[in-house]
């Protein structure tokens, strides 16, 4: 007997007896735990969010105080003496 029969004759013989029963809170239950994983995202949404805009806030000051769009200072020698 392979597997795929073996399968099938346990899902046929799952189909003849008589169906499980249901808990009477199921509905309540799963509601419930609806509601926690909507809850759990919505608050790891806000705070990828607030991280996000932590990490563009310190760029933005990073920024501010560096000024890296203006070029370096140029290094000069100082100036020859006694020429």
């Amino acid at each position: 007997m392979s597997g795929t029969d073996r399968k099938e004759g346990e899902v046929r013989r799952m189909m003849e007896g008589r169906p499980p029963t249901v808990p009477q809170d199921l509905a309540v239950r799963a509601a419930a735990r609806g509601d926690r994983l909507l809850r759990r995202h919505r608050v790891l949404r806000l705070a990828g969010w607030l991280l996000l805009s932590a990490a563009l806030l310190a760029l933005l000051v990073w920024a501010l105080v560096a000024e890296p769009w203006l070029p370096p200072p140029t290094r000069t020698t100082p100036p020859m003496e006694g020429v």
